[in-house]
């Protein structure tokens, strides 16, 4: 592990103590250790230590104040929009509520990126949801990954909606969609998603309709939604 770039340490720290965050090891308004004991306890430099708590603080985790040392803020701080934050939560503790939350997100954003992927989606944009489109049918015969397939589709969608900030959520969405895509399979008893739905969704982008764009998407999340809330 010392052989490895100071970078590379920090983010490993930064890593390890957001799951240890996330799981409650350090509670919230308590202290972590000191910065000189953290060096110790994963023996790693002072910097790599220092960069490591700015992190976590920039991300909402912690506070770090002279004379108060350093402590855990409570979730409500936390920037859920942060990857590393989500996937720390979704890795250690995904709980149906969350699942819920996040869907809801997606309900909010999904149609109305489709219905502006119909108006303003470019020839190549246009064969990224087809390819995605293609991948989800190979992945019925074994020949590609289902998740990532599905993942891709619903993610070159906010792309080709020509708006800056749908694009800029493309990570955060993806990130989620691989734990709630799963756990809503699960569910339902498959091991992928609907094909037929999507290609509708595809087809109404495609032929610049995004009235039915917009529809054809919220169908698959408000049953998305409903699936979720069956077994709340």
């Amino acid at each position: 592990m010392n052989s490895s770039p100071r970078q590379n340490l920090t983010h490993q720290l930064t890593h390890d103590l957001g799951i240890a965050i996330v799981k409650g090891v350090y509670p919230v308004g308590e202290g972590l250790p000191s910065e000189a004991d953290l060096c110790i306890e994963y023996d790693v430099s002072r910097s790599s230590t220092r960069e490591a708590v700015k992190m976590l603080s920039a991300k909402g985790l912690i506070s770090s104040r002279p004379k108060q040392g350093i402590r855990v803020l409570p979730e409500s701080n936390w920037n859920m929009f942060d990857t590393d934050v989500l996937k720390w939560i979704l890795s250690s503790k995904p709980s149906l509520a969350l699942l819920k939350e996040f869907t809801q997100v997606r309900v909010a954003l999904e149609p109305q990126a489709a219905a502006l992927a119909a108006m303003n989606a470019s020839e190549a944009q246009l064969a990224a949801i087809e390819k995605a489109l293609e991948r989800m049918v190979e992945a019925e015969q074994g020949l590609d990954d289902p998740l990532e397939a599905d993942i891709a589709f619903h993610t070159s969608i906010l792309i080709a909606s020509g708006n800056r900030f749908f694009v800029q959520l493309t990570e955060f969405i993806g990130t989620a969609l691989r734990v709630s895509i799963r756990y809503t399979n699960k569910i339902k008893g498959v091991s992928g998603a609907d094909v037929q739905k999507h290609a509708e969704i595809f087809n109404a982008i495609k032929a610049r309709d995004p009235k039915l764009a917009r529809t054809a998407v919220s169908m698959i999340l408000d049953e998305a939604l409903e699936l979720i809330e069956s077994k709340l």
